[in-house]
């Protein structure tokens, strides 16, 4: 039994109080005494004030209806008390939408913004009423349609009250986004319609099922928030009954907009389901109790407390009502709860993109670093470079002197040379084109296909001729970078490892006139033994006796110099080590390794067998030879296969 009709085709009458304000504004006068003290009252703040913040509001939420209610014809207003006495109301005969002060409760006037979009969120429970409403004036038409006898029926409230979940249904057809808002209020309109003395008997068992258990059906509320209320309705209708209810309001949720006769008829078959006459009134509240508190019997339904099974011993009711209950703080837990996990995504999102930016600007300040250093190391006439500085003075140079290169390791270098630029090259590119004209080769079938078309007076779609075209890939020039290990356990391989840098240096400036190339000799400092774009003639020679290794160093510094991480170019690493790091060193530069193979650079650690190692390092291919001039065909293997992995 509704308290409140919140869809009239025939509004409420002007009362005496609004036509005195009403005659007296007209006039030019303030408002009347009795509604500015009870505005006062009731606002605790200059009444003009109040009034003009919910004439924009309601301005605001007249502009936006459009869209909610699917009709340019509407106005809200906002106030209180409501003409309907509902929280909120539509009247289809006057294009009007009231909405009561009550549902902000919470919320000052001047922070309630309709306008801003988003600002709902902050005031879900009203927005809900607010599209529940809309839904009304886009789907309720047909109401309109029936007789002032037919609205004082029960058929006529029944199909009243199947209407709330059909015109929600339509409503998240059309806005699916708005179930949010729609959840958040169901239950007070429901508590509202179903009043505050509910009885347990048929009609009230019946009417809960269609105000609420209807909205599980249609995917507004959750199986486990009306488990309650549904098995107390069981209880009080009977299996039987609840299925044949179900049935009705499924097929309402298929009725047309403006089908006031198939309305009817479901209401008056949720009557006779519910065991009350449909062309009896619609059972009222008032009639819940008499003078001497006792219930009176239901018209059409059982005795006084035993209504359709209702338990005896409990004339008022209140296990309908305790279940209703239920559903409302299950429905407030779980959006409590998705509150909180929209929250906790929102605050991961937001964590991402704060640790985006943290590593964006870290990846620039690295990058900036980067250049600092190969700007130190490469610079003309630079000496050793230590990172960080270093106590105690200048470090010395490992380069002891220089050599001229042997006829075997200038063969080596004529064979990697040729090595590396068939890892660089690029297979021509064939394309395949379909025609209806020549050139190129005719395919038989599709002629025929296209022959056939024709004579069946269809547009020829067939392409019977196929030409190929093959286009040459420039190949790219080659960037490579050296980082030659001269710490202290390289000494017995000082020999080896110089023989190695030279070969793949000077292999390397031989691939193309557009290659560069560059060499670093670290420990824990940096010499510069050849610089991008100079080709080394004579082979240096090193005195492997430092200490430390500054790996991750030195290949920041060759990545700024040659562009590494940068695409356009065939770019290889190469690090001639043994690979005999402490921890910190070698995780220093497994990452910058890790970095330059996902951006498409190959890294290759040659190491020579004797000494202290070798131990391979995260991230590069590990190659071991036994001399670097007999092995170009190896490095050149090893080459190949790492920059074909990185294209």
């Amino acid at each position: 039994m509704p308290a409140h009709r919140h869809v009239d085709p025939n509004p409420p009458a002007v009362t005496d109080l609004e036509a005195e304000a009403a005659r007296w504004e007209d006039d030019g006068g303030p408002a009347t005494p009795q509604l500015a003290a009870a505005r006062w009252d009731r606002e605790r703040g200059s009444s003009e004030q109040i009034d003009a913040e919910w004439l924009r509001i309601s301005a605001e939420l007249t502009a936006r209806f459009p869209m909610i209610g699917d009709r340019e014809d509407c106005i809200v207003t906002v106030e209180t008390p409501t003409r309907s006495g509902a929280p909120a109301a539509f009247y289809p005969t006057l294009a009007k939408v009231e909405v009561d002060r009550e549902v902000f409760a919470g919320h000052a006037p001047a922070t309630i913004r309709p306008a801003r979009y988003g600002d709902e969120d902050r005031y879900p429970a009203a927005w809900g009423a607010f599209c529940h409403e809309g839904a009304h004036a886009a789907h309720t038409k047909w109401g309109v349609a029936t007789t002032p006898d037919q609205r004082m029926t029960a058929a006529y409230a029944a199909a009243d009250m199947l209407e709330e979940c059909r015109a929600e249904h339509r409503h998240l057809g059309r806005r699916p986004g708005d179930l949010k808002y729609i959840r958040s209020c169901a239950t007070d309109l429901v508590l509202e319609g179903m009043g505050s003395n509910i009885p347990d008997n048929a009609w009230s068992a019946g009417y809960a099922a269609g105000l609420i258990l209807s909205r599980r059906d249609a995917g507004i509320l959750e199986d486990h928030e009306v488990a309650d209320l549904e098995a107390e309705v069981t209880k009080i209708l009977g299996e039987d009954t609840v299925a044949e209810l179900t049935e009705i309001w499924t097929a309402v949720r298929d009725t047309a907009d403006d089908d006031h006769e198939a309305m009817l008829e479901h209401g008056r078959a949720w009557c006779q389901a519910v065991g009350h006459d449909p062309s009896q009134p619609d059972p009222k509240e008032s009639e819940d109790e008499s003078e001497d508190g006792q219930q009176p019997s239901i018209p059409g339904g059982a005795a006084p407390g035993t209504a359709s099974g209702a338990p005896s011993g409990a004339p008022n009711g209140g296990a309908i009502k305790a279940a209703i209950g239920k559903t409302a703080a299950k429905v407030a837990a779980t959006e409590s709860a998705r509150q909180r996990a929209e929250q906790a995504a929102q605050f991961a999102a937001n964590r991402a993109a704060a640790e985006k930016i943290r590593a964006k600007k870290a990846k620039a300040s690295r990058a900036r670093r980067a250049e600092d250093t190969a700007k130190a190391v490469f610079a003309p006439n630079a000496g050793t470079f230590t990172p960080g500085g270093m106590s105690g003075g200048v470090a010395p140079t490992p380069v002891i002197g220089t050599r001229t290169p042997t006829t075997a390791e200038k063969a080596a270098a004529g064979k990697l040379a040729r090595g590396l630029r068939k890892a660089a090259y690029r297979e021509r590119v064939e394309t395949r084109t379909s025609s209806a004209a020549p050139p190129g080769r005719l395919n038989m079938r599709a002629a025929m296909n296209r022959d056939a078309q024709r004579a069946a007076g269809a547009t020829p779609t067939a392409l019977p001729w196929t030409s190929t075209s093959r286009r040459a890939t420039p190949t790219p020039p080659l960037r490579v970078g050296i980082a030659v290990d001269v710490s202290g356990s390289m000494s017995p391989l000082a020999g080896p490892i110089a023989s190695a840098a030279w070969i793949l240096t000077k292999a390397a400036a031989a691939t193309d006139p557009d290659s560069r190339t560059a060499t670093v000799a670290y420990d824990q400092s940096l010499t510069a033994i050849t610089r991008p774009g100079r080709a080394p003639e004579r082979a240096t020679i090193f005195d492997a006796t430092g200490g430390g290794h500054a790996l991750g160093d030195a290949i920041d510094a060759l990545d700024a110099a040659l562009g590494l991480s940068r695409p356009g170019a065939g770019r290889l690493l190469v690090i001639a080590s043994d690979g005999y790091y402490q921890s910190h060193e070698r995780a220093a530069a497994a990452w910058r390794i890790k970095a330059l193979t996902d951006a498409g650079c190959a890294v290759l650690q040659i190491a020579f067998r004797g000494g202290y190692g070798p131990f391979p390092i995260p991230g590069a291919t590990f190659l071991v030879l036994d001399s670097p001039a007999t092995a170009p065909d190896t490095i050149a293997k090893a080459a190949t296969e790492a920059i074909a992995a990185t294209r």
